[in-house]
């Protein structure tokens, strides 16, 4: 049984706020102190766990070398037995999913840990889920696994080394950081990372700089914005450049054209044109600017030219060696190696308060009666439901959409009546009610999809004519479970497309419940749907 008992230990890090701020800061701390102590010819057991009972997987189904091989190096100096996964010659061409082909190497090794480069989006919060199930079954180890890339969603590997060489430069001060992110940011996980990566720094401004079609997605622009970022537009160097505002901080990426359409392609030209640096910049630039870029270049185009290589604005390679140093340390954390001195404050898993269907008291059975003028054409139930104030106060053409997703949803393709109908809070007022008699029953999963796709709605069960249950029904943290809800991102994990068999979940943002504009943020690619969009009608 492994000694490793640090507080990390089993840990998955599908995206940069899976480690709380100070656990981002014990990483950087404990990388600086690393290369440090190589760099003066010191002493590192502290940072080798030398076990080759513990696994690490290489899963790289993407191109990569320096991500890979820094991955690699950091095991190698760990001590742990490495493992690469040729994805090119295996079983993945037999159509086995991710779930199956990781399971098969996680009972392979006593304690394992996954670092995995997909184009599949969620794909390793998808792993937590269904490995984490089967440790639980079986009692093993829980596996850790960390994202080296997944499609267009995150990279928090490499924004923990970007952050890392940030500091370093800032000469390890955090109160504040003035960053230019330039380039391809539609398609740039690495920058898409960044977006909860910068809180590290108390203060944040960021320029972005590229055209509008490769600009950075506007749900991210307004994430940044909500964590306190100061965020600039542009949309070329030059325009940038001329503000006289400049960073002295500078992240470039390359524009991803494997990524694009043809539409895109054909401005190749124009758009490279706009985020190219060039010599006749230079003197625009505050003393002392870097610039850095994940890499690896475009040889023939690169953003940032090669005549950038000799000068002291080149902060890339150094930052790239760092990738070695960051990722000995976050292995060395997931492998439960380091944390014994760890003293911040831990990432809290969320959790989702399951009141939004509350009962209401019904004393000594509520009559039904006759139909007041307003409710004429709803037949009235001796025995069965009504489901009553749906989309109270929407459009009249909002609440029939919403009363035949109903029907849908439950295939009430039955002997019923329903409509929009005045409600009491006014003549202006309106509401949809379903009248459906003959329904016997109506369990507690069906009142959780029923909140789920009419919140707000109240759920009355008939008896003798007679309303001998009530329930309201809120909108839910959560949709989950249910063969009518998908991802509309093609390259998620849970979406139907990729055939891996994850059930798709979805959780609502904060400070949004009951607003007819509720988002719903997908668990695993956290592409954010409107409330109508996650429901397949």
């Amino acid at each position: 049984m492994s000694q490793r008992k640090g507080p990390f230990k089993g840990r998955t890090v599908a995206v940069v706020g899976d480690l709380a701020l100070d656990e981002q800061r014990y990483l950087y701390r404990k990388a600086r102190e690393l290369k440090q102590a190589v760099g003066e010819g010191r002493d590192t057991a502290a940072f080798r766990m030398d076990d080759r009972d513990y696994s690490v997987y290489l899963i790289f189904m993407e191109d990569s070398t320096r991500t890979r091989e820094s991955f690699r190096n950091a095991s190698e100096f760990l001590g742990a037995r490495t493992n690469v996964f040729d994805a090119a010659t295996s079983s993945f061409n037999k159509n086995e999913s991710m779930s199956d082909a990781v399971r098969m190497l996680y009972g392979y090794a006593d304690e394992s840990c996954f670092v995995v480069r997909s184009k599949l989006e969620g794909v390793c919060r998808s792993l937590e889920d269904s490995l984490g199930r089967y440790a639980e079954l079986t009692g093993r180890p829980r596996a850790s696994f960390l994202n080296a890339g997944d499609g267009k969603h995150e990279h928090p590997s490499q924004e923990f080394l970007d952050e890392f060489s940030f500091l370093e430069q800032l000469g390890w001060r955090d109160e504040r950081i003035h960053i230019a992110l330039t380039g391809d940011l539609y398609h740039g996980r690495t920058v898409h990372s960044k977006v909860d990566g910068l809180k590290v720094f108390a203060e944040v401004k960021v320029d972005l700089v590229a055209p509008e079609i490769l600009g950075m997605p506007q749900a991210l622009v307004s994430r940044m914005r909500d964590n306190g970022y100061e965020v600039r537009v542009f949309e070329f160097l030059d325009e940038y450049l001329a503000s006289r505002d400049v960073a002295p901080i500078w992240y470039f990426t390359r524009l991803q054209l494997e990524r694009m359409g043809d539409t895109v392609r054909e401005r190749e030209g124009e758009l490279r044109k706009a985020v190219t640096f060039r010599k006749d910049m230079l003197g625009l630039l505050p003393e002392g600017t870097r610039f850095y870029h994940p890499l690896p270049r475009d040889r023939r185009s690169p953003t940032n030219p090669t005549f950038l290589d000799d000068l002291p604005l080149n902060g890339w390679d150094g930052q790239s060696a760092n990738g070695y140093w960051t990722r000995i340390v976050l292995m060395g954390m997931v492998s439960g190696l380091l944390g014994s001195d760890y003293e911040g404050e831990f990432v809290a898993p969320r959790s989702f308060e399951d009141d939004f269907i509350s009962e209401v008291a019904v004393s000594g059975g509520h009559a039904l009666g006759s139909k007041p003028e307003h409710k004429v054409g709803i037949k009235p139930v001796e025995e069965g439901i009504v489901i009553d104030h749906i989309s109270s106060g929407r459009k009249v053409d909002e609440i029939w959409n919403h009363i035949d997703a109903i029907r849908r949803v439950f295939k009430l393709n039955l002997r019923s009546s329903h409509g929009v109908y005045h409600s009491n809070l006014g003549s202006n007022v309106f509401k949809g009610i379903m009248s459906l008699p003959d329904v016997a029953s109506f369990g507690e999963r069906d009142l959780k999809k029923l909140a789920a796709i009419a919140p707000g709605c109240t759920l009355n069960l008939i008896h003798g004519a007679r309303v001998v249950r009530k329930y309201r029904l809120t909108m839910p943290p959560r949709i989950y479970g249910f063969d009518e809800i998908s991802c509309k991102n093609e390259l998620c994990v849970s979406n139907p497309a990729q055939a891996e068999g994850v059930t798709p979940s979805f959780i609502r943002k904060e400070g949004k419940a009951g607003e007819p504009g509720t988002v719903f943020v997908c668990r695993y690619c956290e592409r954010e749907h409107g409330f109508g969009e996650i429901w397949d009608l």
